[in-house]
Protein backbone atom coordinates (compact mmCIF):
# COMPACT_ATOMS: atom_id res chain seq x y z
CA UNK A 1 0.00 0.00 0.00
CA UNK A 2 1.78 3.04 -0.97
CA UNK A 3 0.50 6.48 0.10
CA UNK A 4 2.16 10.17 -0.24
CA UNK A 5 0.44 13.53 1.16
CA UNK A 6 0.75 15.45 -1.58
CA UNK A 7 -0.64 18.24 -4.51
CA UNK A 8 -3.58 16.23 -6.19
CA UNK A 9 -4.45 19.08 -8.59
CA UNK A 10 -4.19 22.25 -9.18
CA UNK A 11 -6.42 24.26 -11.73
CA UNK A 12 -6.27 27.97 -12.53
CA UNK A 13 -9.53 27.69 -14.93
CA UNK A 14 -9.17 29.93 -18.22
CA UNK A 15 -12.87 29.92 -18.49
CA UNK A 16 -16.00 30.62 -16.21
CA UNK A 17 -16.75 26.66 -16.75
CA UNK A 18 -17.08 23.72 -14.57
CA UNK A 19 -13.66 22.63 -14.47
CA UNK A 20 -12.13 19.30 -13.40
CA UNK A 21 -9.79 19.55 -11.10
CA UNK A 22 -8.95 16.16 -10.00
CA UNK A 23 -9.95 12.30 -10.80
CA UNK A 24 -9.03 9.57 -8.29
CA UNK A 25 -7.18 7.05 -10.78
CA UNK A 26 -8.04 3.40 -11.50
CA UNK A 27 -7.62 1.15 -8.73
CA UNK A 28 -7.00 3.86 -5.98
CA UNK A 29 -8.46 5.66 -3.10
CA UNK A 30 -8.12 9.12 -2.11
CA UNK A 31 -7.91 11.15 1.14
CA UNK A 32 -8.63 15.09 0.45
CA UNK A 33 -7.61 16.44 3.31
CA UNK A 34 -7.98 20.28 2.32
CA UNK A 35 -8.83 22.11 -0.76
CA UNK A 36 -8.43 25.92 -1.34
CA UNK A 37 -9.12 28.50 -3.38
CA UNK A 38 -7.81 31.82 -4.34
CA UNK A 39 -8.72 34.88 -5.55
CA UNK A 40 -6.05 36.64 -7.73
CA UNK A 41 -8.32 39.78 -8.52
CA UNK A 42 -8.79 43.10 -7.14
CA UNK A 43 -12.53 42.23 -7.05
CA UNK A 44 -15.25 39.87 -5.18
CA UNK A 45 -15.61 36.12 -6.91
CA UNK A 46 -18.14 33.43 -6.02
CA UNK A 47 -17.11 30.00 -6.83
CA UNK A 48 -18.15 26.30 -6.81
CA UNK A 49 -16.81 23.21 -5.30
CA UNK A 50 -18.03 19.49 -6.31
CA UNK A 51 -17.64 15.81 -6.03
CA UNK A 52 -19.00 13.91 -8.42
CA UNK A 53 -19.26 9.81 -7.50
CA UNK A 54 -18.00 7.62 -10.21
CA UNK A 55 -17.61 10.61 -12.75
CA UNK A 56 -21.92 11.43 -12.80
CA UNK A 57 -22.96 14.51 -14.21
CA UNK A 58 -23.27 16.85 -12.51
CA UNK A 59 -26.47 17.53 -9.56
CA UNK A 60 -27.08 20.05 -7.02
CA UNK A 61 -26.42 17.40 -4.46
CA UNK A 62 -22.50 17.30 -5.51
CA UNK A 63 -21.85 19.97 -4.45
CA UNK A 64 -19.68 21.14 -1.03
CA UNK A 65 -19.84 25.11 -2.09
CA UNK A 66 -22.67 26.65 -4.02
CA UNK A 67 -21.83 30.34 -5.48
CA UNK A 68 -19.42 31.01 -2.39
CA UNK A 69 -18.15 34.45 -2.27
CA UNK A 70 -14.42 35.16 -2.06
CA UNK A 71 -13.21 39.27 -1.33
CA UNK A 72 -10.38 40.26 -3.49
CA UNK A 73 -7.09 39.12 -3.22
CA UNK A 74 -7.73 36.30 -0.24
CA UNK A 75 -7.95 32.65 0.60
CA UNK A 76 -10.01 30.28 1.17
CA UNK A 77 -9.42 26.56 2.22
CA UNK A 78 -11.77 23.44 3.13
CA UNK A 79 -10.51 21.06 5.60
CA UNK A 80 -12.25 18.13 4.47
CA UNK A 81 -10.81 14.54 5.42
CA UNK A 82 -12.86 13.05 2.67
CA UNK A 83 -12.41 9.55 1.09
CA UNK A 84 -12.72 9.07 -2.83
CA UNK A 85 -13.29 5.84 -4.88
CA UNK A 86 -11.57 5.50 -8.25
CA UNK A 87 -13.22 7.17 -10.84
CA UNK A 88 -14.98 10.51 -8.21
CA UNK A 89 -14.30 13.63 -9.58
CA UNK A 90 -13.70 17.45 -7.99
CA UNK A 91 -15.21 19.94 -10.22
CA UNK A 92 -14.90 23.28 -9.36
CA UNK A 93 -16.10 26.47 -11.26
CA UNK A 94 -15.44 30.20 -10.44
CA UNK A 95 -16.68 33.61 -11.85
CA UNK A 96 -13.49 35.13 -12.74
CA UNK A 97 -10.89 33.32 -14.54
CA UNK A 98 -8.51 34.62 -11.62
CA UNK A 99 -9.79 31.87 -9.37
CA UNK A 100 -7.35 29.19 -8.28
CA UNK A 101 -8.07 25.63 -7.18
CA UNK A 102 -5.83 23.24 -5.09
CA UNK A 103 -6.34 20.17 -3.33
CA UNK A 104 -4.21 17.86 -1.34
CA UNK A 105 -3.96 14.32 -0.12
CA UNK A 106 -3.12 10.90 -0.52
CA UNK A 107 -3.60 8.21 -2.76
CA UNK A 108 -4.16 4.43 -1.74
CA UNK A 109 -3.02 2.34 -3.86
Amino acid sequence: MATAYKVLGQSNPSATTLTTLYTVPAATETVVSTITVANLSASGITYRIAVRPNGEAIANKHYVAYDAALSANSTTAYTLGMTLDAGDIISVYASDTNGVFQAYGSEIS
